[in-house]
C-alpha cells in the first residue's frame, strides 16, 4: 500500500463495537487499505461510539423510524464526506436494494456463523440447539437480501463438548478480528 491514498471508509454500528475497535487498530497499519473516516449509529447509545471520541472520527446517528428517510440521510453524509467503501460491523438493519446499488460491490458485512448456515440473530445458540460440530464467520458483500451476498472469506471455529452459547461467541468474535481485516485485503488485492 506504499504511496496509495486510502479508501475513505464509514463503519455502520448498532451495538458494542468490538468489530467497529478492531477496524480502527487495522485501518492505522500500513498494510490497510482503508481510512475509516465516519462511524454510522442506529443507536445514540451505541456502546461503539466511544472509539469514534478516542480515535478522533466522525460520528453520525442516523434515526430508522423512517427507513427512506433514514436511508436518505445516510447516503447525504456518505456523498459529503466522499465515502467510498462501507463496513458493517454489527448494524442491525436491512439496507435497502436501491440504496446498495449506489454502492456495488463497496459493502460488506461481517456475520457469527458459517454461513449460509444461520443467517440473522442468535447463531451460537441455534447452532448449539441443532447440535453442530462446528459454527465460525463469515465476511460477505452485502446484498438485499439478510446474510446472504457472496462470500469473500470464511473461518470454522469448533464447538467442544460442554459448549455454551457464551463461550462460543467469544471464540467466533476472536476469529472475526482476524478474518474481517483479512477479507477487507483480500477485496483490495
Amino acid at each position: 500500500m506504499t504511496g496509495l491514498k486510502k479508501v475513505k471508509t464509514a463503519v455502520l454500528i448498532s451495538g458494542r463495537g468490538s468489530n467497529l475497535y478492531n477496524l480502527i487498530k487495522f485501518s492505522k497499519t500500513k498494510k490497510s487499505p482503508i481510512l475509516i473516516d465516519l462511524v454510522v449509529s442506529d443507536k445514540k447509545d451505541a456502546m461503539g461510539l466511544k472509539y469514534t471520541r478516542k480515535n478522533k472520527i466522525k460520528k453520525k446517528i442516523i434515526d430508522y423510524k423512517n427507513k427512506k428517510t433514514a436511508e436518505k440521510d445516510l447516503l447525504l453524509i456518505l456523498k459529503k464526506r466522499k465515502i467510498k467503501f462501507i463496513c458493517l460491523a454489527g448494524f442491525m438493519k436491512i439496507l435497502s436494494n436501491s440504496f446498495i446499488k449506489k454502492f456495488k460491490k463497496k459493502i460488506i458485512n461481517i456475520h457469527p456463523s458459517f454461513l449460509p448456515k444461520y443467517k440473522g440473530l442468535n447463531t451460537s445458540v441455534r447452532a448449539l440447539n441443532n447440535n453442530e460440530k462446528f459454527s465460525g464467520c463469515t465476511v460477505h458483500y452485502v446484498n438485499s437480501k439478510l446474510d446472504s451476498g457472496k462470500i469473500i472469506m470464511q473461518k470454522k471455529v469448533k464447538i467442544v463438548k460442554n459448549e455454551t452459547p457464551i463461550s462460543l461467541d467469544k471464540k467466533i468474535i476472536k476469529e472475526e478480528h482476524k478474518l474481517y481485516p483479512a477479507a477487507i485485503l483480500k477485496v483490495f488485492n
